[in-house]
């Protein structure tokens, strides 16, 4: 067998070391045997080759000439694709390709041992061999499919492990392995499917298998509220769910809510219902903001009628909507809806429109329009819907006055029949506490729909002028409304008012002799929220010369220039989970950290690189520069 692979790399040492070192990298690396469960052979085998390259290294003449045979391959190989490769015996095999692994390079060992596993090399069934050949199949396939995931190359690693699952399935062997490989094949779910849907919209085959997979993971949690996999957390399924609906276009989203709804999801009927009306309203097709209308209606949950009041004025059913949002409005929404407009009507559009932008629109991959009342209604579908509504209605009443206005007359004949409910019903206890009222709603009473008549007996011109003045005030630029029922995800409750945000503050300078090991780690925490700030574009109020040391400074606004000149923003997230000085000088203190990280890439407001997560064990360097304490220098741990 031919390892690609030199002596130098086979035992750990660079060119440029001498044989003192050559030895004393020999002893380590001997005394340090692999106690995964190899045979004693495979150890002998790694022994044997570790001593013998040693041998060549350290003995003048031989490396010499060893490294003369290098410098020939090297400049041979240009443009033939050669490189050096070192002999190894049969009877040392197993050694060769242990090293191999343990020089980093395990995809090279993983293709060798499966040959190995292959006829006619293929071993002994129940020998020694077959033992280490599959152990070590399983240890290079893991360590290649972790090393593509860190790349990003979630499907070739996915494939990989799926090979090593087959290969171990095929020998009966290693149980334990296996399942370790089948829980690193499952992890790998989340981002498989976000590299997958995130193709573009012409890859109709790969995203298509996105959605599969995503199907799949959603199943095997036990839905969107479930929890029945614990490798990933309710946080974490949150958050994964709100990033791939970025990826995803509305129609895709109607479909999987739909049928995630149909199994007694109350968190999918809520999100159907958002798309519903969002493509309703880009699409300018009224008729799904009805579907959506009868399956908020249908699912009865506590806190929905301002949203109600939205659907129902967007349907042109004028009284009916401003009863929802007058009867389900809390204080703080009335108050922000009243610095608005004096007129009810104009005041719902206000929070309509701020509703549409905020909540609705966004969150689509196909979506990208503004929250326009003014052009949704002046559309000749939206106008023939209601029109047709009308004229069903008429069919049902007795008298029918229309104002002569056609705008005016607009108002007062906007009117719909009452609806079926869409949507499955929901056997009681299945609704989570994600649809539980929010502050605003609690206490207020939920009134009866009631059935709009053909003509709103109380509208007149002046009505008709109210809609125009409301449709004309919603265009103007107004602050954002209290949020009110965003859409909950994995049984997240829709969302409270925002408090207000305190100011920034600017950190002030570590100065003190003998800081304690709080302070030490506060400057640690100015600094990494100072460089989340400028790698996402914007500006941190912290003085970075304060916080850390000129080469760091320089290297994170180099960081910065190059995003910016790309047009790209990296949003990153780094949380200190463990803090401990560990050396501590007038001069010099050191710190070993563990965060909790992550980092994802957006361009133009769209995802370019999905969020990543990892946890990090560094030493952080602190260092005192004329009485100011600031970060030197760090390092991982690993």
């Amino acid at each position: 067998m031919e390892l690609p692979i030199d002596h130098f790399r086979l035992l750990g040492v660079s060119p440029a070391s001498d044989a003192q070192n050559v030895l004393h990298t020999l002893q380590h690396r001997l005394e340090k045997v692999p106690d995964q469960g190899f045979t004693l052979e495979a150890i002998r085998a790694r022994a044997d080759l570790l001593e013998a390259s040693a041998d060549v290294l350290s003995d003048t003449q031989r490396r010499q000439a060893y490294e003369a045979q290098l410098m020939e391959i090297e400049q041979g190989s240009e443009g033939e694709g050669l490189a050096a490769g070192l002999d190894v015996a049969p009877s040392k095999e197993l050694g060769g390709l242990m090293l191999l692994l343990e020089a980093g390079m395990p995809l090279e060992a993983f293709e060798a041992t499966i040959a190995c596993l292959q006829p006619p090399q293929a071993p002994a069934l129940g020998s020694g061999r077959e033992a280490d050949l599959c152990l070590l199949a399983a240890l290079a396939c893991r360590a290649a499919a972790a090393e593509m995931r860190d790349q990003r190359h979630y499907e070739a690693a996915a494939k990989l492990l799926q090979q090593g699952l087959q290969q171990l399935q095929r020998m009966g062997q290693l149980p334990d392995q296996r399942l370790q490989l089948s829980h690193d094949l499952h992890a790998l779910l989340p981002f498989r499917v976000l590299g997958l849907v995130s193709r573009p919209l012409t890859a109709t085959q790969e995203r298509g298998e996105g959605l599969e997979l995503l199907e799949s993971l959603v199943s095997r949690r036990g839905g969107l509220e479930g929890e029945d996999d614990p490798t990933l957390p309710r946080d974490d399924f949150q958050a994964f769910i709100k990033q791939i609906r970025l990826f995803l276009t509305v129609q895709e989203q109607v479909d999987l809510f739909d049928r995630w709804a149909r199994g007694g999801s109350a968190t999918a009927e809520f999100l159907a219902c958002y798309a519903l009306t969002a493509s309703g309203f880009a699409q300018r097709k009224p008729e799904r903001i009805a579907a959506a209308q009868g399956r908020l209606e249908a699912s009865a949950q506590p806190g929905i009628q301002p949203l109600l009041a939205c659907l129902h004025l967007l349907l042109g059913q004028i009284e009916p909507a401003v009863q929802h949002f007058s009867s389900g409005a809390g204080p703080e929404l009335k108050a922000w809806a009243e610095e608005q407009a004096d007129a009810p009507l104009a005041q719902l559009c206000a929070y309509c429109r701020d509703w549409l932008g905020r909540d609705v629109l966004p969150g689509y991959r196909d979506i990208e329009v503004d929250a326009d009342l003014e052009a949704y209604f002046a559309d000749r579908d939206v106008q023939a819907f209601v029109d047709q509504q009308d004229r069903r209605q008429a069919r049902g009443q007795a008298v029918v006055t229309k104002a002569a206005d056609p705008i005016a007359a607009t108002a007062a004949g906007w009117a719909m029949p009452e609806l079926e409910p869409g949507g499955p019903g929901r056997p009681e206890g299945l609704s989570p506490p994600a649809l539980e009222p929010p502050p605003e709603a609690v206490g207020s009473e939920q009134r009866p729909r009631t059935t709009r008549p053909l003509a709103l007996a109380g509208i007149t011109l002046a009505a008709g002028a109210a809609l125009i003045a409301g449709l004309w005030l919603v265009m103007r630029p107004r602050p954002a409304a209290p949020p009110l029922a965003s859409p909950p995800v994995s049984g997240q409750a829709p969302t409270s008012p925002r408090p207000p945000q305190p100011a920034l503050t600017t950190p002030a300078p570590l100065t003190s002799a003998a800081p304690s090991q709080e302070e030490v780690r506060r400057l640690l925490e100015d600094w990494l929220a100072a460089k989340a700030a400028i790698l996402d574009g914007g500006n941190s109020q912290a003085n970075l010369d304060q916080l850390a040391r000129p080469a760091l400074v320089a290297d994170l606004r180099s960081q910065a220039r190059t995003l910016k000149a790309r047009g790209e923003q990296q949003q990153v997230q780094a949380r200190i989970q463990q803090f401990k000085v560990i050396n501590q000088s007038p001069r010099r203190i050191e710190a070993d950290v563990q965060l909790d990280y992550s980092e994802e890439r957006r361009a133009g407001g769209k995802v370019i690189q999905p969020r990543t997560k990892a946890e990090l064990k560094n030493i952080y360097v602190f260092a005192r520069d004329g009485g100011t304490w600031k970060l030197a220098d760090f390092r991982s741990r690993r």
